[in-house]
């Protein structure tokens, strides 16, 4: 079973998803240096240009590895505050955008569970170059089912836990975020939980990602999709700065 990550997988995986976005931003930043160069402009102009454009490259990065390869994120020890230790699930659903990298972790936590995977890539709508070069290295868990976000293939109150890590803001339509949501609380026990992992849109992310934080949402609008979906509650924390855990029934 596939459990260990090498060393700086993380940032090495962002590096190469996102290999176009790094070449287009040094590639800019040379041409910048150059004008800038040729018009005679003062120095201090030109190494400002430069820091802005280091800090909007690196950063990421230096973020990256402190969420992925260095907080404990894919130990999952951080479930214990979640979920309690004595808590033994016998269905686990876990569920993706097209990029799985806890299936084989989670069934080694709970070994004796019922892991079955979800994925909910749909290759019209997730066209972004970083999506589609995650999937070719990505490592599929046995029997992983593609569904669609209406409609999740399982038993009403038949799930203890449902995961949804790092994979909910995929769903870009709100009216579909709260449909998918529906099918998850349909399918969880009414003592199961939904446990869902995301960077959100605030400032430490903004800090973070600049102007890519926007492709995540903020806690005001989680917390509403959760409530139009029928969850009644609904608790978040922080794991990181960066990232937030919420833990729904």
């Amino acid at each position: 079973m596939v459990t260990d990550r090498k060393k700086f997988q993380g940032v090495l995986n962002i590096l190469s998803f996102n290999r176009h976005f790094y070449g287009f931003g040094l590639l800019i930043l040379a041409i910048l240096i150059t004008i800038l160069s040729l018009a005679q402009l003062p120095s201090n102009l030109i190494w400002l240009v430069i820091a802005l454009f280091a800090y909007g490259l690196l950063i990421p990065l230096v973020v990256s590895a402190y969420v992925y390869d260095f907080s404990g994120y894919y130990n999952f020890n951080w479930l214990k505050e979640e979920i309690g230790n004595s808590f033994k699930s016998q269905k686990i659903v876990n569920i993706n955008a097209g990029f799985d990298e806890t299936s084989f972790i989670l069934k080694n936590k709970f070994p004796e569970s019922n892991l079955q995977v979800f994925d909910f890539y749909n290759a019209e709508q997730h066209t972004e170059p970083a999506i589609v070069r995650a999937r070719k290295v990505s490592l599929v868990y046995p029997k992983t089912t593609t569904i669609k976000t209406k409609k999740i293939p399982l038993e009403e109150n038949s799930t203890d836990l449902l995961f949804l890590l790092s994979a909910a803001h995929e769903i870009r339509s709100n009216q579909e975020k709260v449909l998918f949501l529906k099918e998850c609380r349909r399918v969880c026990k009414p003592t199961g939980k939904v446990i869902m992992v995301e960077h959100l849109r605030d400032v430490p992310n903004f800090l973070a990602f600049s102007v890519g934080f926007t492709h995540f949402f903020s806690k005001k609008t989680w917390q509403k999709t959760f409530k139009n979906a029928g969850f009644t509650k609904i608790e978040e924390k922080k794991f990181t700065p960066f990232m937030s855990v919420f833990t729904c029934s």
